[in-house]
């Protein structure tokens, strides 16, 4: 079974999306199942997880809903207010919806960060915990450490990094990125996506200007701990879905085949827990 492990659906008259502006061009618009499914096909792909873009409940709930319709869509990773009071509760409601994985603060647009660190969080990462839910991390290269100390402190959570904490790829930077993302890998659980990559890369990418940054990932993480997404719509602004399949293939073309399927959907659908069959529109029990 192929997943791919971060898409976003969303539709522009909702309201809640800050960061979706016309400036942003063909990718606003609405984008929704039926927009993806030929896509999935052709490539593939039998399931995806639908990670949440606006930071709202009422987005979540909507995006719980597509899923209700869409056997496609195995898990939904959402977002709650990490420093709101009920924040234990409305995880609970929401883990009550078999497909919904975990969640995701949009710590990449906080000013502060040193947030991810406050002491006020806490009942949210024990509530992550106790819910078996998973954490998805949507960090940039500069947040790396203090996601280290999170993810020691609290070692039990399951953790995401999304993006693979994007990279500054176009400005050829690559050091403390990865010395940062290897001590991660080495003192934590963390699984990171293989995602991203390419929006992070400038106008002018090739495959090589990637390699380096894949590479790295697969010496640290290792083909066991990266799960494939495709970040659409998002990955429209620099190139079409096909074509990150196929740079995706061209980076990881010296895996072998089992190797590949652990990134192409078997880690996956280890972490977030839903059900391998392609038939099944529930997750598995958490």
């Amino acid at each position: 079974m192929r997943i791919d492990a971060h898409q976003h659906f969303w539709t522009t008259t909702r309201k809640d999306y800050g960061w979706l502006t016309p400036d942003l061009g063909e990718i606003y618009r609405d984008f929704l199942p039926g927009d993806l499914a030929p896509l999935l096909d052709v490539a593939g792909f039998t399931g995806t997880v639908l990670v949440q873009a606006a930071p709202t409940v009422a987005e979540t709930e909507f995006l719980l809903s597509l899923a209700d319709h869409n056997p496609f869509i195995k898990g939904v990773v959402g977002w709650v207010d990490f420093e709101n009071l009920d924040v234990a509760e409305t995880l609970h409601r929401l883990n009550a919806h078999p497909k919904f994985v975990g969640v995701r603060p949009m710590i990449q647009d906080i000013e502060d960060p040193d947030w991810m660190l406050k002491d006020a969080l806490a009942p949210a990462f024990e509530a992550i915990i106790s819910e078996g839910l998973v954490f998805d991390a949507l960090t940039m290269p500069h947040h790396l450490k203090n996601l280290h100390r999170l993810l020691v402190k609290y070692s039990e959570m399951k953790c995401v990094i999304d993006h693979a904490s994007k990279p500054h790829i176009k400005d050829r930077a690559i050091d403390e990125w990865a010395f940062d993302m290897k001590a991660i890998a080495r003192d934590t659980n963390a699984y990171c996506k293989f995602s991203g990559m390419v929006t992070e890369a400038g106008p002018n990418w090739s495959v090589d200007d990637l390699r380096p940054y894949a590479q790295q990932l697969l010496n640290t993480f290792g083909p066991s701990r990266l799960i494939w997404g495709s970040d659409w719509p998002v990955c429209n602004l620099a190139l079409n879905y096909q074509k990150w399949v196929d740079t995706s293939d061209a980076l990881l073309a010296e895996l072998s085949q089992s190797e590949r399927t652990n990134i192409y959907g078997q880690n996956a659908i280890q972490v977030y827990g839903f059900l391998a069959n392609e038939n099944d529109v529930g997750t598995a029990a958490k």
